[in-house]
């Protein structure tokens, strides 16, 4: 049971829910103005844990007889064998039940689009069948979690610092654009969409580096909405470094650190997004 629970999580790589978690921290610890209670805390935890677990199961098998036929993806959990279709569609229900419960027990408006937010992310997997625009609706995805952290604590959207899920819609969808030309070829070859399906992968790298620019402008924008002292535009100038090296790690003819630029780099920058929020906070 223990082996097969690490190959569950190994297959929907739970490490990176640390791209996510922390901006719904930041959306809870900007709503409180400081530390939330530790019930909300911990049920802000819980629900995106269930949310991430389950979009990214569902993802799983919705891609399955692709990444059975891609060489690089070939060796993913289900396409090899280790995990079954029932397996995979046990752990995604089971997930989506732990969201659905913690989005209950922390408010009603949080409850209310819980449908919404996960329904966006299981949207997501599908729309690599029909529209290169698939990496904005995986940010716009992902831009739930500040946005669900801040409703978390205050159970309105009343005062919400809209530019802080524009940016993390741009920021995502930035990243997985760089992350998707591992497969542009592969992709067009099969008829799936993606920015460097279409545009060829230097255009991507353009197009990807367009928007962390303006993910930075809008995160340099929340700091001012939201009266946000040195501590945080400190963190900015970091997160703003881990952007700009992340884009020179890889280029559209070098992909080979990839895994450093897409999880390192992006890590960081969530996490360091929220520690410099905490502390601009605490400092206040």
């Amino acid at each position: 049971m223990l082996k097969k629970i690490a190959i569950l999580l190994e297959m929907i790589k739970f490490e990176h829910t640390v791209f996510a978690l922390p901006f719904a921290f930041m959306g809870a610890f900007l709503a409180a103005g400081g530390v939330p209670d530790g019930r909300v805390f911990l049920l802000v935890v819980l629900a995106m844990v269930g949310a991430r677990t389950s979009a990214m199961g569902f993802n799983r098998i919705a891609d399955a007889r692709f990444d059975r036929a891609n060489p690089r993806t070939a060796d993913r959990a289900i396409p090899a064998g280790k995990v079954s279709m029932a397996e995979a569609w046990v752990m995604v229900m089971v997930a989506a039940a732990l969201f659905f419960y913690a989005s209950y027990l922390l408010n009603p408006l949080v409850f209310m689009i819980s449908p919404l937010a996960l329904g966006l992310t299981f949207f997501y997997s599908l729309t690599k069948r029909f529209t290169w625009l698939c990496h904005v609706v995986l940010g716009l995805a992902l831009a739930f979690s500040p946005f669900g952290g801040w409703i978390a604590v205050t159970g309105s959207v009343e005062g919400y610092p809209w530019f802080l899920s524009l940016g993390v819609m741009l920021w995502v969808g930035g990243f997985d654009t760089v992350y998707a030309c591992l497969d542009a070829d592969y992709d067009r070859s099969v008829g799936l969409f993606s920015l460097p399906a279409r545009f060829g992968r230097r255009n991507a790298f353009r197009l990807a580096g367009l928007f962390h620019v303006l993910a930075f402008a809008l995160f340099a924008l929340t700091g001012y909405h939201c009266g946000l002292n040195l501590f945080y535009y400190a963190g900015l100038a970091v997160a703003g470094a881990a952007l700009f090296i992340q884009h020179r790690l890889v280029s559209p003819t070098d992909l080979s650190r990839i895994q450093m630029s897409f999880f390192t780099m992006n890590g960081i920058i969530s996490l360091v997004m929220f520690v410099s929020t905490w502390l601009a906070l605490a400092s206040a």
